[in-house]
């Protein structure tokens, strides 16, 4: 008999590939999709479909709790922050429908939602992070910069896809844009990193570690038109195993809470000393690619959902990085996701040299 999963935001790229991991699984699942937006319902790969309120509507979990009462589902899957909240704060009337929420502390997904919650806490015991302050007005600004300038990096404290981010050099063009945000008292400024970033996704079970894979960022998809070249949607990424990157991730992890349970998907850029930094969490829900893994035999939303509902694992964890290194995974608008070795690009990059010198040796001739 199919096990009966909620899918929220099914329309969307993490949805999507949510539902699309969990059909590559060797046991059936029946999905039941929910999207805020009219349009991207339509998009959903699930068995059953509805429009919702959005999360921040006083009818969301009213309208939540009679889907999950007449679609029988027993667990879910929430990929919008903003139905992680909503979700994790009425987990309890959900739970008297008979649905298995497999979220870690509300408390938990409070601080991992907010930036400067989470960087206060890994200032106070966790891992080396950027040097942040919070802009409550335009004199908090001006100190930033004497601090940690001369460029910074503007961000707001909540929201993923690189959310009013921006790469400050001039106090004055700062201060616009946080005006032109209405950002005073949301936004944070930071010390300015480098663009390499490593993301590690991991699944934990009260406390201790289940699973957990690296990852590498190439390239953001469309950074080129975003002013921060920060889109929060990857390119390109690459697998990786770095051992201090899987320390740092769980430093990070357990600075914020010391018996995690669930889903923390940790972001971190590398500073100038070449040490990765913890920028966010992103809590209770994969990265919008987790459909890379799957294809290559990491099927993170399967080990999710049968923990989610009490059912035994065929491995004996903690698994860390079970994936080969070098494996990249580029994806863009309107195009099937590809799967390739790094060893294609060296060889694309060998054949480019070739010919530039051939071309180079034959522009040199004298003519005849």
């Amino acid at each position: 008999m199919a096990r009966r999963v909620l899918v929220t935001g099914a329309g969307g790229p993490a949805g999507i590939n949510f539902a699309r991991s969990l059909r590559l699984a060797p046991e059936p699942f029946h999905l039941v999709g929910v999207d805020a937006n009219p349009y991207h319902l339509q998009r959903a790969e699930t068995d059953e479909r509805y429009l919702v309120p959005r999360a921040d509507e006083a009818d969301y979990l009213p309208v939540l709790q009679s889907i999950v009462a007449e679609s029988g589902a027993e667990t879910v899957y929430a990929a919008p922050d903003l139905e992680v909240h909503a979700i994790s704060k009425a987990r309890d009337d959900l739970r008297t429908l008979g649905m298995r929420v497999f979220f870690p502390p509300h408390e938990t997904v409070e601080i991992c939602q907010n930036k400067y919650l989470s960087y206060q806490r890994w200032q106070a015991s966790g891992p080396k992070v950027p040097a942040t302050a919070l802009l409550n007005r335009p004199d908090d600004l001006a100190l930033a910069f004497e601090t940690l300038g001369p460029r910074i990096w503007i961000r707001h404290t909540m929201g993923g896809s690189g959310r009013g981010s921006f790469s400050a050099g001039k106090l004055g063009q700062a201060r616009e844009w946080i005006d032109f945000q209405d950002g005073w008292g949301a936004f944070i400024a930071s010390e300015h990193l480098e663009a390499v970033s490593v993301t590690w996704q991991s699944i934990w079970y009260e406390g201790a570690l289940v699973v957990a894979q690296g990852r590498k960022r190439l390239y953001w998809e469309f950074g080129n038109r975003a002013p921060s070249g920060v889109t929060g949607q990857t390119g390109a990424g690459v697998t990786v195993s770095d051992p201090a990157v899987d320390r740092i991730a769980q430093e990070a992890i357990r600075s914020i809470d010391p018996r995690p349970h669930g889903i923390f998907s940790v972001d971190m850029t590398y500073d100038r000393e070449d040490v990765p930094n913890p920028t966010e969490i992103n809590i209770a829900r994969f990265f919008t690619t987790h459909l890379f893994f799957a294809r290559t035999g990491l099927n993170m939303p399967r080990i999710f959902v049968r923990l989610a509902l009490g059912e035994a694992l065929e491995f004996t964890p903690p698994v860390v990085n079970p994936l080969p290194p070098g494996l990249v995974w580029i994806r863009g608008i309107d195009m099937e996701p590809k799967l390739m070795d790094t060893a294609a690009f060296e060889a694309a990059t060998a054949a480019l040299q070739r010919r530039r010198r051939r071309v180079r040796h034959s522009a040199s001739r004298p003519a005849r």
